[in-house]
C-alpha cells in the first residue's frame, strides 16, 4: 500500500489550497508544488458536538497564534472556490494551519528574509484581482467582513508574508535533496506490481522555428535607449519605475523588473553570466539574449542568491521581415514533404530555436523535463496545434507571438505516439525518478517537522486537544 499512500499525499490538494489561500486566492507558483506534496494523509479525527463558538486563540506555535475564526476563513475560501468541504474536518484544517505556522516560525528563527516590498506587490496584485472580480474596493471589504480597506490590507499583508516565509522554509529544507539512479531503482522495485501507476497517452513533438530578421538600425535604437535609461538611473532616476514603464518582460514589469535568482535558476546563460558578474548597486551595459536586449541592476547579493531588477527591450519586427520568415519556413516545409530533407535534419541546420535545434527540433516538456507530453496535461495551445495531426504530417506555418521572445513562425510535427500504459522502469525512468524524489522530499520535510515540533513552543487549546493529528502537536 506504500504507493497508494504516497499518491494520496500528492493528490490531497483541496485542503492545501484552502490553507494556502487562507482568506483569499493568494497564488504563488513554482515552490507551491512541494507544499502541495507535503500534505499528510487524512488523520483520524474525533468529531466534536455542535456548540456555540466564541472566537479566541485555539493554538499557538512559537510567536504565531491561530484563532477559531482562522479555521472558518479557510472553509469559507475553499467553498468560495466551488470546492466541497464536507469531507474536511476542523481538526484537519487546524492541522495544516499548525504546519504553516511552524514553517513560518522557523523561517524567522533561521533569519530567512521576505522583503516587505515583495509582499506589498503581491498584496496589491491580489487586491486588484479581487476588485476586478467584485467590481469595487468597498465590495471587497464587505465580502471579507472588514471594517475598512486598511484593515483588509493589514490582514492580507500578514497572511501573504506568513505563507511566503513558509515557502522559503520548505525550499530550504529540500534544497539539495536528490535521488540517485540506485535509489530510483529501489523505489520502483518496492512498488507491488498490482499498484504500479498507469501513465496516460502521450506524444513527442518537434518543431522548426524561423525568427524574422531584425535590422541593425533597429538593434542600435534599442541599445541606445537602454544606455539612456542607465544614464537616467545613475543620475538619480528610479530603475524600478522605468522597468514598469519600458520593460517588455511583462512577467516582471509590474514588480519593477524584480527577480531573485541563483546559479540553478532557469534563466538563459547570458543573463546569469551578467547578473553574477555585477556588484551591489551596479548596472550592466546593454547585452543581448534570445529575448532581446537587457540591462540589469543588482540590488543585493545574499550568499548564492542575487536580487536584481532588469529591463528588457525587444527590437521591433518589420512587416517585410515577417513576410520573409513565413516564405522561408514554407520552403522548408515543402522540402521536407518532398523528401529532400528530414524534419530532424532541417531543424538541426535551419531552425532559429537553439534549445531544440541540437535534438532535431524535439520539444522538452517544461513540467517534467522529458520529451513526453501527457495529452490530458498538455498546454492547450500546443494541443490544438497537434491533436489532429496524422503521422508524419506537418502543420501549416504558425505565427507565434510570444510576449517574451516576440513574433516568429514555426512548423510542428508529431514524432512519436505513446499509448496509455503501466509504468515501465526503462521507458518511464524520468517520471519514476520524479516520484522517488518527491517521496524523499516529503520524508525530509516530515523528519524536519517532527524535530521542530519537539523544539518549539506549541499549545493547542480547548476541545481541539481532542483532535487526533498525524503530527504530535499535542506533545503527549
Amino acid at each position: 500500500m506504500r504507493l497508494k499512500t504516497m499518491i494520496m499525499k500528492y493528490t490531497s490538494s483541496k485542503l492545501t489550497l484552502a490553507i494556502m489561500a487562507v482568506f483569499c486566492a493568494v497564488s504563488f507558483a513554482n515552490a507551491q508544488e512541494i507544499i502541495k506534496d507535503s500534505v499528510k494523509t487524512k488523520p483520524v479525527v474525533k468529531n466534536t458536538p455542535n456548540r456555540q463558538k466564541v472566537d479566541g486563540v485555539i493554538a499557538t506555535v512559537g510567536d504565531y497564534i491561530i484563532l477559531d475564526s482562522d479555521v472558518d476563513k479557510s472553509f469559507l475560501e475553499l467553498s468560495s472556490q466551488g470546492q466541497s468541504v464536507k469531507d474536511i474536518t476542523r481538526c484537519q484544517m487546524l492541522g495544516k494551519l499548525l504546519e504553516d505556522k511552524l514553517f513560518a516560525h522557523q523561517a524567522v528563527q533561521d533569519s530567512i528574509i521576505v522583503k516587505d516590498e515583495e509582499v506589498k506587490e503581491k498584496m496589491n496584485d491580489q487586491i486588484a484581482y479581487m476588485v476586478e472580480q467584485l467590481g469595487a474596493m468597498d465590495k471587497v471589504v464587505a465580502y471579507f467582513k472588514k471594517g475598512s480597506e486598511e484593515e483588509l490590507k493589514s490582514e492580507l499583508f500578514d497572511i501573504i508574508k506568513t505563507i511566503k516565509l513558509g515557502q522559503e522554509m520548505q525550499k530550504k529544507i529540500i534544497d539539495g535533496v536528490e535521488v540517485t539512479p540506485e535509489e530510483t531503482r529501489t523505489f520502483f522495485k518496492a512498488i507491488p506490481e498490482s499498484e504500479l501507476p498507469t501513465f496516460g497517452a502521450e506524444m513527442e513533438v518537434a518543431q522548426i522555428v524561423i525568427a524574422p530578421k531584425i535590422s541593425e538600425e533597429e538593434k542600435q535604437r534599442v541599445i541606445t535607449r537602454l544606455k539612456e535609461i542607465k544614464a537616467e538611473v545613475l543620475a538619480g532616476a528610479s530603475f524600478k519605475t522605468r522597468a514598469v514603464i519600458y520593460s517588455d518582460d511583462r512577467g516582471s514589469a509590474s514588480s519593477g523588473g524584480f527577480y531573485k535568482i541563483n546559479r540553478k535558476t532557469q534563466f538563459v546563460k547570458e543573463f546569469k553570466d551578467v547578473a553574477f558578474s555585477l556588484g551591489e548597486g551596479e548596472i550592466s551595459e546593454p547585452f543581448e539574449t534570445e529575448y532581446g536586449y537587457h540591462i540589469i541592476m543588482v540590488e543585493k547579493i545574499k550568499g548564492q542568491e542575487v536580487e536584481l531588477r532588469h529591463i528588457l527591450m525587444m527590437p521591433k519586427v518589420s512587416e517585410q521581415a515577417l513576410k520573409d520568415a513565413k516564405e522561408k519556413i514554407t520552403t522548408i516545409k515543402r522540402k521536407i514533404e518532398n523528401g529532400e530533407i528530414s524534419f530532424a535534419e532541417a531543424a538541426r541546420t535551419m531552425s532559429d530555436e537553439k534549445e531544440t535545434r541540437a535534438n532535431g527540433g524535439t520539444l522538452i516538456n517544461p513540467k517534467t523535463q522529458d520529451t513526453h507530453f501527457d495529452l490530458t496535461k498538455m498546454d492547450p495551445t500546443l494541443y490544438s496545434e497537434v491533436s489532429n495531426l496524422k503521422d508524419n504530417a506537418i502543420t501549416q506555418p504558425i505565427l507565434d507571438d510570444d510576449p517574451r521572445s516576440g513574433k516568429k513562425y514555426k512548423i510542428i510535427t508529431v514524432t512519436n505516439r505513446i499509448n496509455e500504459h503501466t509504468a515501465d522502469y526503462a521507458k518511464d525512468y524520468i517520471k519514476i525518478k520524479d516520484l522517488a524524489l518527491k517521496e524523499k522530499q516529503i520524508k525530509a520535510i516530515g523528519k524536519w517537522t517532527d524535530e521542530k515540533i519537539k523544539e518549539t513552543y506549541i499549545k493547542v487549546n480547548g476541545e481541539y486537544r481532542d483532535c487526533v493529528f498525524v503530527n504530535n502537536w499535542i506533545k503527549k
